[in-house]
């Protein structure tokens, strides 16, 4: 039985930066997460973190990506001394990239549908959305957005873990709304410039079924060769 299979958690912990300790110890199985922030916000950043963390302890994950190639995939993590090329080989993580569609010019309105028509997509304990509000963004209004929330929960309520990323400038906040309301684990990035240097925070809006301490405010930074560093001098 892989590590984590038979708890309630998907662990995610990795000592260099100890960012499980300010996230409940894990993300609940069954949730949906959403993480809202604009370009730059380290939304991605964020995600590249979780799934190192997911593939040290042996949970499945499916990333479908609007930003990277494979090796463009592959190149990042490997910049953030994240290795997964083992991982993609042995098929628990699996990355669908789909920035070839979305680069074109002509404007898509499948790819919703095509969301949510693939099950095997969801054959993982993990599914990750980066960006879901750029993939969606042509085909989705007030209407298909609660079909969509709906499709996600039943996905959910299979013990799956659902997890997308959405610029708010993307998608007005009528559609956004819904999706800020219903998550389970809710996470806001911001960045702020203090004397010239940008800081990123990450705000915890909403943590359900937490079970562990939750920060409310967590100020991060990136860097080469480190990856995601948990910045204390950021949140006073």
């Amino acid at each position: 039985m892989p590590k984590g299979e038979g708890t309630g958690i998907l662990r995610f912990d990795f000592e260099r930066d100890g960012l499980h300790r300010h996230l409940g110890g894990g993300i609940p199985k069954g949730a949906l997460v959403v993480i809202s922030g604009t370009v730059g916000s380290g939304k991605s950043a964020i995600v590249q973190r979780l799934i190192y963390g997911l593939m040290l302890h042996h949970h499945s994950v499916n990333i479908i990506s609007t930003e990277l190639t494979t090796k463009g995939f592959i190149d990042q993590m490997e910049s953030l001394d994240y290795p997964v090329k083992k991982n993609l080989m042995a098929g628990v993580l699996g990355f669908i990239p789909v920035f070839p569609l979305i680069g074109r010019s002509r404007k898509r309105t499948d790819f919703l549908q095509r969301l949510m028509s693939t099950p095997g997509l969801y054959e993982r304990e993990v599914i990750i959305v980066d960006t879901f509000s750029a993939l969606v963004k042509n085909d989705l209004d007030e209407d298909n957005a609660l079909q969509t929330i709906s499709f996600f929960k039943k996905i959910t309520g299979r013990n799956r873990t659902v997890i997308l990323t959405i610029d708010p400038d993307e998608l007005p906040e009528r559609i956004m709304g819904p999706f800020r309301s219903v998550a389970d684990i809710l996470l806001e990035l911001k960045t702020d410039v203090v004397e010239g240097d940008v800081e990123h925070i990450l705000y915890v809006t909403r943590y359900s079924q937490a079970q562990g301490p939750v920060s409310t405010a967590v100020g991060f930074r990136i860097e080469p060769r480190a990856g995601f560093i948990v910045d204390i001098t950021t949140v006073a």
